[in-house]
């Protein structure tokens, strides 16, 4: 018998992709999918997945884990607008902690052997000095960081008191192939190749200044799946993806190369962390993480796709 995954989110970026990933190197794995495609796309789902639409808040997900009996679960659904989300707090909460605490009874209830939950950066928020380091006590400064870390907690404290074995990551900003670039509160990449296809600048809150690590999918397929099932992972918070920064200017220009055209637009500052620096040794030590694909080449790749 087949060992079976479930991917949350498998019409969105990450899910996706990882399923692909997993039926081309790993044939022994049955993927099934949920997503409710809210942000997602079902033409981005590999027809060998045995898609699920969902809702995770509202629908008997339940029915999905007694078919199946999954062995991993990497749960990759969620509303990921931060900033939009002071403006839908019940929103932002449901899909993403109620979502979450769902999925987690479910885990516990059908013997999962590890579930892999993606944070965000943004659980961070303003730390002393401006490196992330996962062993910081996380300080959101707004509601989706609230959400995840308390999505954090609740995974930690099911593995206390029921042995759920987990692993948290925590993407810097991942990008490329099946991305939405439609939604205007999602990775600026891709609403920066929205807003060229439909002839508008790219815009930039405040100075462009601001630094981040942008991080090619394509370098985090492996690191997702040990994320999943090597030894190393099992009950860490592990930050992931590139450990070369740009400031947001900077990548701005790099994708007017890319393209070959494109104008910039500055608007007024908005509410966000000034510096995402993550530490990136742990992705290494644990997961095997290269950072292989420069800047450059993954939005070659990425806008090769949009267009």
């Amino acid at each position: 018998m087949s060992k079976k995954v479930l991917i949350t989110g498998v019409a969105g970026l990450l899910g996706s992709r990882l399923a692909d990933w997993i039926i081309e190197n790993k044939p022994e794995y049955k993927v099934v999918g949920i997503d409710d495609l809210s942000g997602g796309f079902e033409e981005n789902i590999n027809p060998k997945v045995d898609f699920w639409q969902m809702d995770l808040v509202n629908h008997p997900i339940e029915n999905c884990f007694e078919v199946h009996k999954f062995d991993y679960v990497f749960h990759f659904a969620a509303y990921a607008a931060e900033g939009l989300s002071p403006f839908i707090r019940t929103y932002n909460y449901q899909n993403n902690l109620v979502a979450t605490s769902r999925i987690i009874t479910q885990c516990i209830k059908h013997d999962v052997k590890r579930l892999v939950f993606t944070s965000t950066l943004a659980v961070y928020g303003h730390q002393d000095g401006n490196m992330f380091d996962e062993v910081q006590v996380p300080k959101p400064i707004d509601p989706y960081g609230v959400a995840k870390y308390g999505c954090e907690m609740d995974i930690q404290i099911a593995g206390e008191q029921h042995g759920l074995d987990w692993c948290i990551i925590r993407p810097h900003n991942v990008y490329g192939r099946n991305q939405n670039i439609w939604d205007r509160y999602r990775n600026v990449l891709g609403i920066w190749m929205y807003q060229y296809i439909n002839g508008l600048p790219f815009t930039i809150f405040g100075d462009g200044s601001q630094q981040r690590a942008f991080s090619s999918i394509d370098d985090c397929l492996l690191p997702l799946w040990k994320a999943g099932n090597d030894a190393r992972a099992s009950k860490q918070i592990i930050n992931i993806g590139s450990w070369k920064y740009y400031s947001i200017k900077q990548a701005a220009d790099v994708l007017k190369q890319v393209i070959g055209s494109g104008e910039i637009k500055h608007e007024q500052a908005r509410h966000e962390v000034k510096d995402a620096l993550p530490a990136h040794e742990l992705s290494v030590q644990l997961l095997d993480y290269k950072d292989t694909t420069s800047l450059e080449a993954g939005l070659s790749d990425m806008w090769q796709w949009a267009q």
